[in-house]
């Protein structure tokens, strides 16, 4: 037995009405231009066939309706044809049908294809958007989707320019618009990009001023410490300076501006009794003679001195020295007088 045809089928299938599989079209005039509209289209597309399948919408509501799947083909013969699904609403024609391209493996839709979603293949042109019966149809709709892959294809970056796109005067209104909606898309997309990338940068930026606030804080804070540390210095000096000049002018009378003018010995700015004299003369002799001592090792390095004057003349000093350090450490020993 034959196949029967697509117009018997489409016929048997809007007939059954009291099957479990019944579709979810009622109105006899719509079954009509259902009829008349997908005779239309496998007509002009002989490549997509009937059939009828479950169909769930977004909210969840489940309908049995009359889908027309197929392939077409755009562009050139490097490109793969484009498998659709055509899903006609149980309110067609008045909405829309609900079409999309099938997914596979192999063939990958970009994800920034301006009318295809890249992860369900849902399909949403210009012309379904703005669709209105009549005069929207099955078969102007395929043609206009032609004529859309042709210029971006779903699954290929790559943009092609039709001859008759390239003077204004050559397009119709519907492939106009199409165009314009998909320069304007692409046109987001690298918005979007560029938008993101230099909110990114800002971002970074931000972190690097915030950073820096926190660094220059802290310095202006361990700033501000030294300055008051440096301007209780400055106080402590400034006491000291007066309490040495008080002392100056109770004890001496005289300024330093007055010792510098005249010359006088800086031990005769001090008081001082004979034990501290005594002390003082005897350490400086002793650091006069170990000097002399050094020299005289240098001497003797560099063969300015016999040996035996070195020997000499050290056992002169060292005695020197003894006595020296035993008349320092004498004074020592005495009552010490305050300088």
């Amino acid at each position: 037995m034959a196949p029967p045809s697509p117009k018997e089928f489409i016929e048997a299938a809007l007939v059954a009405a009291t099957t479990p599989y019944a579709l979810s079209y009622t109105d006899s005039k719509q079954k009509w231009v259902i009829l008349r509209h997908l005779l239309s289209l496998l007509q002009e597309f002989p490549g997509f066939k009937p059939s009828t399948g479950r169909f769930m919408h977004n909210d969840g509501t489940e309908v049995n309706l009359l889908r027309a799947t197929g392939c077409v083909h755009v562009a050139n013969s490097t490109t793969p044809t484009i498998p659709l699904v055509i899903w006609l609403h149980e309110n067609y024609p008045q909405k829309a049908p609900l079409v999309f391209v099938s997914l596979h493996p192999m063939t990958p839709i970009h994800r920034h294809h301006p009318f295809v979603d890249n992860t369900t293949g849902a399909t949403s042109p210009p012309y379904i958007l703005t669709w209105t019966y009549p005069p929207c149809n099955l078969s102007e709709l395929l043609r206009n989707l032609v004529q859309l892959f042709s210029i971006d294809h779903p699954f290929s970056y790559t943009l092609t320019t039709p001859a008759c796109l390239t003077h204004p005067w050559l397009v119709s209104t519907k492939e106009a618009l199409d165009r314009l909606v998909g320069m304007l898309h692409y046109d987001m997309v690298a918005l979007r990009a560029s938008t993101s990338d230099e909110i990114e940068k800002l971002s970074l930026l931000q972190e690097e001023l915030k950073r820096r606030d926190r660094f220059i804080t802290s310095m202006v804070a361990e700033l501000g410490e030294e300055r008051m540390r440096l301007e209780e210095r400055v106080k402590n000096w400034a006491e000291e300076t007066d309490r040495v000049e008080n002392w100056l002018r109770v004890n001496d009378g005289r300024s330093i501006m007055d010792l510098n003018a005249r010359d006088v010995e800086i031990e005769d700015a001090f008081e001082m009794d004979e034990t501290s004299r005594a002390r003082l003369e005897s350490s400086a002799a002793d650091l006069a003679i170990e000097e002399v001592m050094y020299k005289l090792d240098k001497a003797l390095e560099h063969e300015a001195v016999s040996f035996d004057s070195y020997i000499k003349q050290v056992r002169s000093l060292a005695r020197e020295q003894f006595f020296h350090r035993c008349n320092y450490e004498m004074a020592s020993t005495s009552s010490p007088t305050s300088v």
